[in-house]
C-alpha cells in the first residue's frame, strides 16, 4: 500500500475505532441505568442469550446430522449418481462445520473457565453462533438440492434449493441487517442528548 494511502485511512480507522467505542460505553451506560447492570453483568446476559440462540439451532443441525449419517447406511444409497454422492459429501461436512461451530461457545467457555475473559467470550461465541448459522443454512440448502434431485431431477432441484437458499437468508440475515441499519439511521439522526435513551 503506497505510504500516503496509510496516511490517509489511520484517520478513518481511528474515527471507527472512536465511534465504536464511544457506542459501548453509552450502552454500557444504558444499561447500568435502565437495568441496573454492570459491564460484567451484562457479558453474562449477552453468553446467556447467545447459548438460548445457539440451543436453538442445534436442535436443527443435529436432527439434519442424523439423518445425513443415516442415509449413507440405506439400501438405495448405492444407486445414487456421482453428483448426487458428491451433493451428500458436501452436506455432511457442512453439517459437521456447523455441528462443531454451534457447540464451540461452550467448548470454548470451558476452556477459559476462570480465566476472567468472559467479555471476550461473547464476543466469540457471537462470531461462532454466526459462523455456525451460515454453515446450518449452506447445509441444508445442499440437503434440499439432494433430496430434490432423487425426488424430481435436477433442474427442479436446483430451483428449490435456491428457493429455500433465499428463503432463509431473508429471515435469518436480510431482515435483522436491514432492521439494524434503520436503527443505526434513526441514532444518527437523533440529537446526541436523545441518543443514550433509545439505546437497547
Amino acid at each position: 500500500m503506497h505510504p500516503w494511502c496509510e496516511i490517509a485511512l489511520e484517520p478513518d480507522i481511528a474515527g471507527q475505532m472512536s465511534t465504536m467505542l464511544r457506542t459501548v460505553h453509552e450502552h454500557d451506560d444504558w444499561n447500568a441505568e435502565a437495568r441496573g447492570e454492570t459491564p460484567m453483568q451484562r457479558a453474562d446476559r449477552a453468553y446467556g442469550e447467545i447459548l438460548q440462540e445457539v440451543r436453538v439451532a442445534q436442535t436443527g443441525v443435529q436432527i439434519l446430522f442424523a439423518f445425513l449419517l443415516a442415509l449413507a447406511f440405506q439400501a438405495r444409497f448405492g444407486a445414487i449418481t456421482s453428483f448426487q454422492r458428491g451433493a451428500y459429501v458436501v452436506t455432511l461436512m457442512l453439517c459437521a462445520g456447523s455441528t462443531a461451530l454451534l457447540i464451540a461457545p461452550a467448548a470454548f467457555h470451558r476452556m477459559i473457565y476462570r480465566r476472567r475473559l468472559k467479555q471476550h467470550l461473547v464476543t466469540v461465541a457471537n462470531r461462532l453462533a454466526l459462523l455456525g448459522r451460515v454453515l446450518l443454512l449452506l447445509s441444508m440448502t445442499s440437503a434440499v438440492l439432494l433430496i430434490m434431485d432423487v425426488v424430481l431431477g435436477l433442474a427442479p432441484a436446483i430451483v428449490l434449493a435456491a428457493t429455500v437458499l433465499a428463503w432463509f437468508t431473508l429471515w435469518w440475515f436480510v431482515l435483522p441487517l436491514r432492521t439494524r441499519a434503520r436503527q443505526l439511521a434513526a441514532d444518527d439522526d437523533q440529537p446526541d442528548d436523545d441518543r443514550s435513551s433509545a439505546l437497547g
